[in-house]
């Protein structure tokens, strides 16, 4: 957050706080530090802003795009081709998003918005198939003059910019909050937890704990059901191919850039929409948090992942720092039947009668 002006949107990308979830451990039971990682607060509203700015910019001094002729397109599940919109927006690059059939209608209304084209595609369609977004795309690209794919699955600035950003900015949070008996620390981190969609999220923080920070970190990718993201293949057989609702996470493809080294990605958990739904719920009402569903992922695979034998361990240990990335927030899902339902046609408080009682009308 930074204190002085800033020239355009873009220098409001990242350096997104890191805040304590003291109730939902307490509601969890676990000792150690919980803290979220809040990237709604990036200027585009989501995590995916960092590496939109990156890819642009790299493309940019290496001469790939050109003013006035270059066109952008970018398959996405939303959340990148909003942080593409912005960027070209604030640069003068025209912008077509293809996105699929399920991603929300406020994501497509926000790209709208900040002047981009949009295409939708098949939910259905296979990631390498013609009908796909990635494969509308394709097509776009090789018709349309001064098209160009910055390609958020193929393109090495996705990693790098969190192993630069993301990362760091957890470790200088962590290491610059001091230990006290009343908040005791470990004074590293020592365990993130994040959801998979491309992996550039959690391969380059992985990096950036793994190689400048904490080499024993402890990194845990969450993967929806009915993605092949996690390892081993086993946990993925199960639900392979079922439909799941949450956005921005899983795919039914490894993309390159994310690394299921087991030296990057120390464990795997598997989860779903209801239960990604209902740890959305308790960001908001507990920590007043107005997360969207992939940070809810990201809540319950920790919730499973403190079950674990090396989770309990953390877990029962004041002072070591779980970090969960909350990945965006509620404004791109709110017509969303999930959050709807959670949100309008929730039962009623205890205040519910008081009010009533306190808005009836004398003699009645």
């Amino acid at each position: 957050m930074s204190p002085h002006i800033l020239d355009n949107a873009l220098g409001a990308v990242g350096n997104t706080p890191l805040i304590r979830l003291d109730k939902v451990a307490a509601q969890l039971g676990v000792k150690c530090n919980l803290l979220g990682k809040i990237e709604f607060l990036s200027a585009g509203g989501s995590i995916k802003d960092r590496i939109a700015k990156a890819m642009i910019e790299a493309a940019e001094k290496e001469g790939k795009l050109i003013p006035g002729q270059s066109v952008v397109i970018e398959p996405t599940s939303g959340n990148t081709g909003i942080g593409m919109a912005m960027a070209c927006a604030i640069k003068g690059y025209r912008c077509i998003i293809t996105l699929p059939n399920k991603m929300s209608l406020e994501k497509e209304a926000a790209l709208r918005a900040l002047g981009a084209e949009v295409v939708r595609t098949p939910t259905e369609a296979a990631w390498d198939s013609e009908e796909s977004h990635i494969g509308v795309a394709k097509q776009l690209q090789r018709k349309i003059p001064g098209g160009i794919i910055l390609d958020q699955y193929r393109n090495v600035n996705n990693p790098l910019i969190h192993e630069l950003t993301t990362g760091p900015e957890i470790i200088d949070a962590v290491v610059s909050t001091p230990s006290t008996p009343a908040r005791p620390s470990s004074g590293k981190v020592d365990v993130v937890i994040c959801g998979a969609g491309t992996g550039g999220t959690i391969t380059g923080v992985s990096r950036a704990m793994k190689r400048t920070h904490n080499k024993e970190c402890i990194m845990v990718g969450v993967d929806p059901k009915g993605s092949i993201l996690a390892l081993p293949e086993s946990l993925n057989t199960a639900d392979n191919g079922a439909q799941y609702v949450v956005e921005g996470i899983g795919y039914d493809f490894i993309p390159d850039v994310l690394s299921r080294d087991p030296m990057d990605v120390d464990s795997w958990i598997k989860t779903d929409d209801e239960e990604a739904f209902a740890a959305v719920r308790v960001l908001m009402r507990s920590e007043g948090l107005l997360v969207g569903g992939s940070s809810g992922s990201a809540l319950s695979g920790a919730e499973k992942w403190f079950k674990t034998e090396a989770g309990q361990r953390v877990a029962q240990t004041e002072g070591m720092n779980v970090v969960l990335v909350l990945a965006d927030g509620i404004r791109n899902y709110m017509s969303k039947p999930w959050f709807l339902s959670m949100a309008l046609e929730a039962k009623p408080s205890e205040l519910f009668g008081a009010i009533a009682e306190a808005l009836k009308k004398e003699g009645n």
